[in-house]
């Protein structure tokens, strides 16, 4: 196996879960020059092989023995499990590349791994991923909460910038936090923009969600930018 370290190389990539994020975090850096090698079978193979086209569907283990840097982007509740069921069949290996998408784990889940001499990173994309390649254009405008052990967060950092991102370090203590900071405005804003889709609708106003677009996204900005520089006070 190649030394991570070296970035002058094309790391063979394997992607464990193709559902929405996986496929798309890969394709990124496959555009970046890296190699996707294998993928496991998912919620959408058909969606997932659109977006990696050519790579063949292989199973967890063989993912993992074929890769330097392996993708984890499974539900959060299955994470712990896999990551321990693959350290226990030896399936880890000195040097490689561990990396999880989920934003509410640090390193600490790839512990079972790292045990194993495998380099645990945790860089999670903050965009809402559609699972096409659209989110390949959201991902160079957004940035990547990366958690890593210090010797080896320029690794994390490397690889959220070839996806198209801008690093932001976020601690292992921090994560939870983080997690949750997301969840609350995915959450609230799908809530409120359903609730008043549905109100126009419910008056008679037709394609409801293509009315509300600009000012949806006029209103986000102009927040976003309040926060940025906040308005005089009165």
């Amino acid at each position: 196996m190649s030394d991570p370290l070296r970035r002058d190389g094309r790391l063979g990539i394997g992607v464990i879960g193709a559902g929405r994020v996986g496929p798309v975090v890969a394709a990124a850096l496959a555009g970046a020059g890296h190699a996707v090698v294998g993928i496991t079978s998912g919620s959408d193979d058909e969606r997932a092989s659109a977006v990696l086209p050519g790579v063949p569907v292989l199973d967890a283990l063989e993912v993992v023995r074929r890769s330097e840097l392996v993708i984890i982007a499974v539900p959060h509740e299955q994470l712990a499990s896999l990551v321990a069921g693959i350290a226990e069949v030896g399936g880890w290996q000195l040097g490689q590349l561990v990396l999880h998408t989920d934003p509410g784990h640090g390193i600490e889940v790839l512990r079972p791994a790292a045990e194993r001499g495998a380099i645990p990173l945790a860089v999670h994309p903050a965009i809402a991923f559609t699972g096409t390649s659209i989110d390949l254009r959201q991902l160079q405008a957004g940035y990547a909460a990366v958690t890593a052990p210090a010797a080896v967060l320029p690794i994390g950092q490397a690889l959220a910038v070839e996806m198209g991102c801008e690093p932001v370090v976020v601690a292992e203590a921090d994560r939870a936090a983080y997690a949750d900071a997301i969840q609350t405005v995915t959450e609230f804003s799908r809530s409120i923009i359903g609730q008043s889709t549905s109100r126009l609708r419910a008056i008679g106003v037709e394609n409801p969600g293509g009315y509300l677009s600009a000012l949806v996204q006029s209103t986000v900005e102009r927040a976003l930018r309040d926060v940025a520089d906040p308005p005089p006070l009165l």
